[in-house]
């Protein structure tokens, strides 16, 4: 899962009236990141970033400034750089600040690899959840048989039995929450759709032919459900114009539309306990309004 929980968007933008490479989108994507955000784009952001002479670099400002947006960015002589214009408006990206914060955690992450790379984005620091081991073997064994669409046989450890027992799954989707990698998968022995840890599998059996359930069989995956987030009613109504502003609501509301298999993990990620109320609203600071529809989910 896209770590993002909400799944509300910006309004769909026109088709781009350009034909664009995927390498040549992600840095124009850069391009406007950095110069809106930070407020000064130089080609070495783009030099270290994906790894391009100093020359590309150019190349690809002047290319945007050309075919892309006309008067976003100016030169900036005492910046030595590029600052964005006074009548800049995002053409490859949103504008919102996420884009920036998202930009910010994935060369966090990049950096732990490839240390020997600066990236630009010196004052940030990130904290990172420990990584988890998956074997490589185990991790394409499921990818393929969810992309081809067979049932496979695996060893598999769970904390409700202290030996390894041999799973018959069919993977239909690989998940990412805030805390874990687990595989959405049909499950032979429960005859039910379950989740398992990515680093809970142990080896590999057999497959075991053709799936016979999958993912448009899994009707907690296809089912969408609505959180609505609102301020703790106990806080005092400059406070919950505080907790509103911080969660982008929306006439006292936020809306949060997730699968219902997905309702557990992101009522974790949000830090939120559905069998009783923080004693302190302070802490708490916001409530599922559908409370009851959300319970039905969080199993």
């Amino acid at each position: 899962m896209d770590k993002k929980l909400d799944s509300t968007t910006t309004k769909d933008k026109a088709p781009s009236p350009w034909p664009l490479r995927w390498e040549l989108l992600m840095r124009y994507r850069l391009i406007e990141i950095v110069a809106l955000w930070e407020g000064r784009l130089t080609t070495n952001h783009l030099c270290n970033s994906f790894g391009i002479a100093r020359q590309q670099a150019s190349k690809d400002i002047n290319a945007y400034l050309r075919d892309v947006a006309p008067g976003n960015l100016v030169y900036d002589s005492k910046l030595k750089g590029y600052k964005p214009s006074d009548t800049f408006t995002p053409k490859v990206t949103s504008g919102l600040a996420d884009e920036y914060l998202h930009a910010l955690a994935s060369t966090k992450d990049f950096a732990h690899t490839f240390s020997q790379l600066d990236f630009g984005f010196a004052h940030t620091e990130m904290l990172s959840n420990p990584i988890r081991h998956v074997n490589p073997d185990i991790l394409r064994a499921l990818v393929q048989a969810a992309r081809e669409g067979k049932k496979i046989d695996m060893g598999y450890m769970s904390l409700t039995s202290p030996d390894e027992e041999s799973r018959i799954i069919a993977p239909h989707t690989l998940v990412c929450t805030h805390l874990r990698w687990h595989v959405r998968a049909y499950c032979e022995k429960n005859r039910d759709f379950r989740d398992f840890v990515l680093s809970r599998f142990r080896g590999i059996n057999d497959i075991e032919g053709d799936a016979d359930k999958k993912r448009e069989d899994d009707e907690r995956w296809n089912t969408i459900v609505n959180i609505i987030l609102v301020p703790d009613s106990r806080l005092s109504d400059y406070q919950k114009a505080i907790i509103a502003e911080d969660y982008n609501m929306t006439d006292g509301k936020r809306v949060i539309s997730v699968r219902s298999a997905l309702v557990p993990y992101a009522v974790q990620a949000l830090n939120l306990d559905l069998a009783k109320i923080e004693a302190r609203p302070e802490a708490q600071q916001i409530m599922v309004a559908n409370l009851d529809e959300v319970k039905r989910h969080a199993f």
